[in-house]
């Protein structure tokens, strides 16, 4: 019988659209990137799905993030980007944390019970603890690497963080993961060289106590890119995954 994900079916088989309605996975961040990822997990028929953000919808999100409209501004992130998965798929169980995370509170989130951990948030000391945390439980984890300053949606690509390189994010992390002894990190990055930003913004544009070289540039193609090619990769590791 004809379903929604009749045509995911087609690649991925019976067992694995089983395989990702009985997985877990917790989705740090719904910026530009992981509005994308949500997007794509939902739609892909992840059956368990946790959003962390204690982020609202901005104006200036609008270029960008597939969770900003209009209409949404104002609103938190993780009440948007639920209704839009409930929206695509109701018997979807989604879990919000209005939150930020931090080292401080990682003791809040038992990371046992997932299947698989991503995180799209902006904070190195953050991106490090949720490695940290992930590993210690064993269970994979994705990080996205820098996409701030970029053009080409093309340049993104999955590797080991020890393979990186052309990305300023990328090179941090790599040095604070080595320092931790935290191998076999699977990040999305670019190596495109950043962009230059133009400096035709007055400055009362930027948000109060930021400078326009603080601030990074943005498109609507290239965070997208990273969040589904991020996606791409969690939904076919959670089909090879042993049972």
């Amino acid at each position: 019988m004809l379903n929604q994900y009749s045509r995911t079916q087609l690649l991925l088989g019976e067992e694995g659209l089983q395989k990702l309605r009985n997985a877990r996975v917790a989705l740090f961040g719904l910026g530009g990137v992981g509005g994308y990822t949500a997007e794509a997990l939902a739609r892909s028929g992840v059956g368990h799905i946790d959003l962390i953000d204690n982020d609202t919808i901005s104006l200036t999100n609008l270029n960008r993030q597939i969770l900003a409209l209009h209409s949404t501004v104002g609103m938190q992130k993780v009440d948007v980007a639920k209704m839009r998965i409930l929206d695509i798929d109701p018997t979807i169980e989604v879990r919000t944390y209005c939150t930020f995370f931090l080292p401080e509170n990682a003791h809040e989130f038992d990371f046992s019970q997932y299947d698989y951990v991503i995180d799209a948030i902006d904070t190195v000391a953050g991106k490090l603890e949720l490695i940290a945390q992930a590993k210690a439980a064993g269970v994979p984890v994705i990080s996205c690497m820098g996409t701030g300053n970029k053009l080409d949606p093309t340049g993104f690509r999955v590797a080991d963080i020890s393979k990186t390189s052309g990305c300023a994010l990328a090179r941090i992390m790599r040095k604070e993961c080595s320092k931790r002894g935290l191998k076999g990190v699977k990040v999305v990055y670019s190596p495109e060289l950043p962009v230059e930003t133009q400096s035709d913004l007055p400055q009362e544009a930027f948000p109060e106590g930021s400078s326009r070289r603080a601030l990074p540039g943005s498109t609507a193609f290239v965070p997208g890119a990273a969040g589904l090619i991020m996606a791409g990769a969690v939904v076919q590791d959670l089909c090879n995954k042993e049972r």
